[in-house]
């Protein structure tokens, strides 16, 4: 490990001084390669720069044990820089771990209306506020592309991109079946209804990623209509592309450009095909679509929204929290630093295995 850290730190050093040559910077592309590089090394860097003073300080401690007046003092501070030196190390390991390469994507979000009707709708539409006060919060860019309505005004499905700075690496285990319990404004008895819905976080793909070629595409336009009136129009601006391949469909209707709704069909049919090929291709993300979304039961339930107890559990890992209307507003960072949390210790557990 530390003849590979050593190579790591030789490259920040170098590119240090790349970043500071007139040639490089002039050049913008690869002045923002080499910056990309040199600040994916960062970290590393300097946990490791970092673990090298702190086993410099064990060194220069344990001459000091045979001091007798500076002997329990040495041992105190040897036993902190050895709980120090631990998780130092700890932290490398996870940092020269094989990274997730999707984590510095953009994502596309689908959130759908699961069991639960109306009810489901309504909470579909929460979960879409939740996740754009989150990104908003963030300094990330929330863009809805495709939206169907229930007559409540609640979501039956709704497609969104997530733009920012390393978004798919925060929100990739929000993937899965949300739950709600709460009294439905409808229920009469006051009796509390479960609904849930259904959310997938998929890392955007680029054109690159995958090539479509127009004699793979079934292209059929049609007049826009949408539940209360929405997204109607008089001229044939949806769009529904069928990726005669894979049977991949996507139709958009939300703009009123034929052009617009047409990009952005590519760009979910794009990133759908993208995911499916990963789940065929990768073991680590052998997770299609289909499985990390479930069908929409109850009994596949990742999270629990609870109103009556003011409470929000996470089924995967233990987690319980309260100030439901808080995360409903975006506030759930804690939530996502505990998953990542788990998530690497499970990585520590498995390297040491």
């Amino acid at each position: 490990m530390f003849r590979k850290l050593e190579q790591v730190e030789a490259r920040y050093e170098e590119l240090g001084s790349l970043l500071c040559d007139p040639e490089v910077l002039g050049r913008r592309d690869q002045y923002l390669k080499l910056s990309k590089e040199h600040a994916d090394l960062r970290e590393l860097v300097q946990t490791y720069r970092q673990l090298r003073a702190v086993e410099q300080h064990l060194e220069d401690n344990k001459a000091l044990l045979d001091d007798d007046e500076l002997r329990e003092l040495a041992r105190g501070e040897l036993e902190r820089d050895r709980a120090t030196q631990r998780e130092l190390e700890d932290r490398l390991k996870l940092l020269l771990a094989p990274r997730d390469p999707h984590d510095d994507r953009n994502v596309m979000l689908e959130i759908r209306g699961g069991t639960g009707g109306e009810e489901a709708s309504l909470f579909a539409a929460e979960l879409f506020r939740m996740y754009s006060r989150y990104a908003e919060r963030r300094g990330w860019k929330a863009e809805p592309l495709s939206a169907s309505y229930s007559s409540s005004g609640g979501l039956k499905e709704i497609v969104v991109t997530i733009t920012g700075d390393r978004v798919y690496s925060q929100l990739k285990y929000e993937s899965g079946v949300h739950r709600v319990q709460r009294v439905p404004a409808t229920e009469a008895q006051g009796r509390i209804h479960t609904s849930t819905a259904t959310v997938a976080m998929l890392p955007e793909a680029e054109e690159v990623d995958v090539p479509i070629h127009d004699k793979d595409l079934k292209i059929d336009v049609m007049r826009s209509g949408g539940a209360g009136g929405q997204s109607v129009n008089t001229t044939d601006s949806a769009v529904r592309i069928t990726h005669l391949p894979t049977n991949t469909v996507v139709i958009c209707q939300d703009e009123k450009s034929q052009h617009k709704n047409k990009a952005k069909a590519l760009r979910i049919l794009r990133t759908r095909i993208l995911e499916a090929e990963n789940a065929r291709q990768a073991a680590a993300r052998s997770e299609a679509r289909r499985s990390q979304i479930g069908s929409g039961d109850r009994s596949e339930k990742i999270r629990t929204y609870n109103f009556p107890q003011d409470r929000l559990t996470d089924h995967r890992i233990g987690l319980t929290r309260h100030n439901l209307q808080g995360v409903l507003d975006g506030d759930f960072q804690d939530v996502i630093d505990s998953l990542h949390t788990h998530h690497q210790a499970e990585a520590l557990r498995s390297g040491a295995g």
